[in-house]
């Protein structure tokens, strides 16, 4: 009688095994109405959390890059704020102690960068119509717009534009001159009048603002529209003793009626950087035709 009722028990065993899968009853056989307990043992199963995510999202960029301004909102901007553009490369001015000075351009306006960080090698690889994002905090310098920090940052970009001057005689003298700051800009017709050096003595042009220069120097001549009087600067640095414009400033005479380009810089009034000078008519031709 006791083999017979190990027999049974035995059997009751494995078809209770069998009904689990041959897993352990507690871990396969849970029935839900009976709230966790196992259907086959009588014991309480705890359902096992599901595991955790095998790939969690990477953390979220603390810092992203802000969006480029637009010209208007880059101008709005005030002085000490951080500003983003994306512009192109219209000329390079210099390079010193791994820093650049650059003027940048896009269809609604110019830029102006000052003391930018770039090594020479990178500066060198940087090509005029490359377009390209600076970072940077913006500073006002005597009416002049520009980016200038020493921790600004950049970026090069796809994409190559270059700029035709704008031109900009019909605007001297006014209020909406400063809105085309930066870019590269025209004037035609104007006539060169004398400048003064320290002492007093009148020229055509002179080295630096006060006359107190040399060959490589700054070259500083005076036009006039009819109307007022405005400095030009031909910037060595942009556009030094062996190229075209420093040697036609250099052959100015006083009277000479000439067109030129250069990129609208500002110094308490207009003081373009002049890249180009081609003479309309010169002074001793003027003189000619006033005695015929």
């Amino acid at each position: 009688m006791k083999k017979i009722l190990v027999m049974l028990l035995a059997l009751t065993i494995v078809f209770a095994l069998a009904s689990c899968g041959g897993k352990d009853p507690c871990e396969s056989c849970v029935d839900e109405d009976k709230n966790g307990v196992c259907d086959v043992c009588g014991e309480k199963v705890e359902t096992p959390d599901p595991d955790p995510d095998p790939d969690p999202d990477p953390d979220p960029d603390p810092d992203p890059a802000p969006e480029a301004m637009t010209h208007a909102e880059y101008v709005a901007a005030e002085d000490g704020a951080n500003v983003t553009i994306e512009a192109f490369v219209q000329a390079k001015q210099g390079w010193w102690e791994n820093k650049a000075v650059i003027y940048l351009q896009d269809e609604n306006g110019g830029y102006f960068v000052y003391n930018l960080p770039i090594t020479e090698d990178e500066y060198n690889k940087l090509v005029d119509g490359q377009k390209i994002r600076v970072s940077g905090k913006k500073t006002i310098y005597r009416g002049q717009h520009e980016i200038y920090d020493d921790e600004a940052t950049y970026e090069i970009l796809d994409g190559n534009w270059k700029a035709t001057a704008t031109d900009v005689t019909a605007l001297l003298g006014t209020d909406e001159l400063i809105a085309h700051q930066g870019k590269l800009a025209a004037f035609r017709g104007l006539v060169v009048v004398p400048c003064e050096d320290a002492e007093g003595n009148e020229h055509a042009w002179m080295y630096n603002w006060n006359g107190a220069g040399d060959e490589g120097s700054d070259l500083y001549f005076n036009v006039t529209d009819g109307k007022n009087v405005y400095s030009f600067t031909v910037e060595s640095y942009l556009t030094g003793a062996d190229t075209d414009v420093y040697k036609a400033v250099k052959t100015l005479k006083i009277g000479d009626n000439i067109d030129a380009e250069g990129f609208l810089y500002w110094y308490d009034s207009v003081n373009p950087h002049i890249t180009s000078v081609t003479g309309t008519v010169s002074a001793d031709e003027l003189h000619t035709k006033a005695e015929g």
